[in-house]
């Protein structure tokens, strides 16, 4: 299996629509909501898509699309926190200290290519990507969900489970829930 990820670039686009929005629906995820504020996503663009476009463009694109032999398969938003308004403004997932951490706020792994292994290998080409960028450390945001199952509607941050695979270690908790139970400030230092 060759696998790697690549920054979503304007030229990317359709690779993460492939994953994350395959039907192209106006409404449906463009990874923006927990990243800007709607007033910014107006700034940006007429439309959702637009407005992903133009952070495509940006120095830190707002994510990577890992490629299975050439193919999208995955999606991983990642960034510095502090260019996450929502995040940063958020009263429920606080920073645990003032290291200028990179955050992970989703990953998706597409329809019919789930349980082939590629959720571990795309976070680790966004850590190694982050890394490369200067990054001290990386932070995801996961359910814990203690050996039960999940809310399938907050799947997208991810589990306890596959953060550990790629190395990350709870660093706190935060206010916000997830399937009854505290989400985790997880983290990988680099």
């Amino acid at each position: 299996m060759g696998f790697d990820t690549r920054p979503v670039t304007p030229d990317r686009v359709d690779d993460f629509v492939a994953v994350a929005n395959p039907n192209r629906r106006p409404t449906h995820c463009w990874c923006l909501a927990h990243r800007l504020t709607a007033k910014e996503v107006a700034e940006l663009g007429p439309d959702r898509e637009t407005a992903f476009r133009a952070l495509c463009a940006r120095e830190n694109p707002p994510g990577l699309i890992g490629y299975a032999d050439g193919e999208p398969v995955g999606w991983c938003s990642i960034g510095p926190r502090a260019e996450n308004t929502r995040l940063s403004r958020s009263t429920l997932i606080r920073p645990i200290d003032d290291l200028p951490v990179w955050s992970i706020i989703c990953v998706v792994i597409r329809g019919g290519h789930r349980k082939h292994g590629y959720t571990t290998p795309l976070i680790e080409g966004a850590v190694a990507h982050a890394a490369s960028r200067g990054a001290p450390a990386v932070e995801s945001y996961p359910v814990d969900a203690a050996g039960g199952r999940i809310d399938t509607t907050m799947a997208f941050v991810g589990t306890r489970t596959m953060f550990e695979k790629a190395g990350f270690t709870v660093a706190g908790t935060t206010d916000a829930m997830g399937s009854g139970k505290p989400r985790l400030v997880m983290r990988r230092t680099l």
